[in-house]
């Protein structure tokens, strides 16, 4: 009978440290995938493209001039040679 609640106990706490164990690992992987979640949210910002040779870029990583985005100062420059005066 003592060996049978002995087993019982030991069961019972390593039931206990498995659970404790499992919630553990389960808040870690939910915060990994909340700041993963983060991170492509400001990798993935809005996307514009250039207004003289059409590539898409950052919104953070463009240039904009009168309403129009450009991918570089040369090209901004360009463009605007290019535009008959208003």
């Amino acid at each position: 009978m003592n060996l049978l609640i002995i087993r019982l106990v030991i069961f019972a706490v390593l039931f206990w440290a498995g659970l404790k164990l499992y919630r553990m690992y389960r808040e870690w992987k939910l915060s990994q995938d909340e700041e993963t979640r983060r991170q492509q949210q400001l990798d993935n910002g809005r996307m514009v493209r250039c207004s003289f040779c059409r590539v898409h870029l950052p919104e953070d990583e463009a240039l904009s001039q009168d309403g129009r985005w450009f991918c570089s100062r040369e090209h901004r420059d360009r463009f605007l040679e290019q535009q008959p005066p208003a």
